[in-house]
């Protein structure tokens, strides 16, 4: 039968269509014959071990926390870039010497406003060095140890800078006032030409900063009729609290000036 069977579909076209009606009438079973199959494949995928699901889940947050701070890493070299830009920029309005430092570490005493820097004596520090940022000038190194220095904040109840307006060239000198973000001037007659807004730039008397470059807005000024001198308070231009890389400036006259004392400058 089964040879007649392989004969007539070999040479009779009708078996073909035959063929096909079979195939049809057999569909039926073959989907029966696949329902155990299919059934326990389902029941693979819903009978996971809770513990391969719970590794997994684990494995995918670590690469979401890895992918995030790789993330959070570029953002930080984006905008670290952006500030030695800035950095660069302020180099470009300076004819003296200057060389890049780093902020590592802060002092804590709040009566202090001093950081650390990782450049000292075998660098070329020098005690009376200024020492500017982005933003301006931000103080001067007042102890400098083989590698690394101590930079005085212009915020410093103790420390005091010439400085001129830039608008109108009037000359006065700002003094810290101990308080993070401001500075006080000192003897500003109350007639003086002095306007909130007013940006106060270094003078470069006394040859310890340089000149022009900026170190604090006037924020107000309060005129009192019964008192010779006004009380004008205004806010660095530098980042004190947010500056990690500072430039330190040197000139020629700061270090004949250093060699001439032997390393004792006073403050201005």
């Amino acid at each position: 039968m089964s040879g007649l069977l392989i004969i007539a579909d070999l040479n009779w076209p009708k078996m073909r269509e035959g063929r096909s009606y079979l195939s049809l009438l057999v569909t039926p079973l073959q989907w029966l014959v696949d329902i155990p199959a299919n059934v326990a494949d389902d029941l693979s995928d819903v009978l996971v071990d809770r513990k391969t699901l719970l590794a997994e889940n684990q494995r995918l947050i670590s690469e979401a926390i890895l992918l995030e701070r790789k993330a959070q890493q570029v953002a930080s070299l984006t905008a670290e870039n952006v500030r030695l830009r800035e950095l660069l920029n302020g180099r470009a309005r300076l004819d003296e010497k200057v060389q890049l430092s780093e902020l590592i570490g802060v002092n804590p005493d709040p009566f202090q406003h001093q950081v650390i820097i990782n450049k000292g004596r075998a660098d070329g520090v020098f005690v009376g060095q200024p020492v500017l940022d982005a933003g301006g000038v931000t103080g001067q190194v007042t102890d400098a140890s083989p590698y690394t220095s101590r930079v005085m904040l212009i915020t410093d109840a103790r420390h005091a800078i010439p400085v001129e307006v830039n608008r109108n060239g009037f000359r006065t000198i700002a003094l810290g006032t101990g308080t993070s973000g401001e500075l006080q001037l000192e003897h500003v007659p109350d007639t003086a030409d002095l306007r909130e807004g007013d940006l106060l730039i270094s003078s470069g008397l006394g040859g310890r900063f340089p000149r022009g470059y900026p170190v604090a807005v006037i924020r107000a000024v309060v005129r009192d009729p019964g008192r010779p001198f006004s009380l004008v308070a205004a806010e660095p231009t530098a980042r004190l609290d947010r500056s990690r890389f500072l430039l330190l400036v040197e000139t020629m006259q700061q270090k004949l000036l250093e060699e001439a004392t032997d390393g004792t400058v006073t403050d201005e």
